[in-house]
């Protein structure tokens, strides 16, 4: 007898009651496991109690807002976060992502599109190999365990900074392009922009160079992105 595969798990964080069950039953009908909260301090119950494989957050929820609670699933939390948001204004959608969130989608969206965003989020672990852990200098990672450290300390990193800084080091050396990372990383080149790759990559950057390992990742200009080993390889 074949295994019997047990469904994803997405957590729905909305609070208009229409929006969260088109996007219970888009998914559900997806044969993903869906449950839904409306407001931030159950969402952060229902994650610690259930561990959901992806978040999908709307900011305007009530009680802690979606950045807050984005920020505080971080500390104990691994899932995918995707937030879902009314507003327009580049600001909020980048104070997502410094915070952990993994993508967003501006409202009004399709039910196809953020299921598209949600499968795709759900294949990238099966996505990258899970070689031996690998170091460069004080660098060390180890991509079975998805954990990252610098001189032994480890540096928390998003499920996006992750991945991506796994696709630099798997072919240092070798300049990536911003279309090849968001097919690795995003799982299609059509769901994030040069710009949301870009964010990510800073955040990355930032994360490694407060442990004093900055310049490892270098910008080639109108191309993309290098990792570059402290021997200069």
């Amino acid at each position: 007898m074949a295994p019997v595969s047990v469904p994803a798990k997405v957590l729905v964080v909305e609070d208009n009651p229409d929006v969260s069950q088109l996007i219970g039953m888009a998914l559900s009908a997806a044969r993903l496991d869906v449950r839904s909260v409306d407001d931030g301090d159950r969402a952060l119950a229902a994650a610690l109690d259930w561990a959901p494989d992806v978040v999908l957050l709307d900011l305007g929820i009530p009680g802690p807002d979606g950045i807050e609670v984005c920020r505080r699933l971080r500390r104990f939390s691994n899932a995918y976060v995707l937030i879902l948001t009314a507003r327009a204004e580049e600001v909020d959608k980048l104070i997502g992502l410094s915070v952990g969130a993994d993508d967003y989608l501006t409202k009004p969206f399709s039910p196809r599109e953020l299921l598209a965003r949600v499968q795709a989020m759900l294949r990238r672990p099966r996505e990258l190999a899970a070689p031996p852990p690998s170091a460069a200098g004080a660098l060390e990672i180890d991509r079975e365990a998805r954990e990252v450290r610098v001189a032994g300390e480890p540096v928390p990193l998003t499920k996006i900074e992750f991945d991506l800084l796994a696709a630099l080091t798997e072919n240092a050396r070798q300049v990536h392009t911003r279309d090849q990372l968001r097919e690795r990383v995003w799982g299609g080149s059509w769901l994030a922009d040069d710009h949301a790759v870009d964010v990510h990559m800073s955040n990355l950057r930032r994360k490694l160079g407060a442990t004093g390992e900055d310049g490892l990742i270098t910008t080639v200009r109108g191309v993309g992105y290098r990792f570059v080993r402290r021997d200069g390889s």
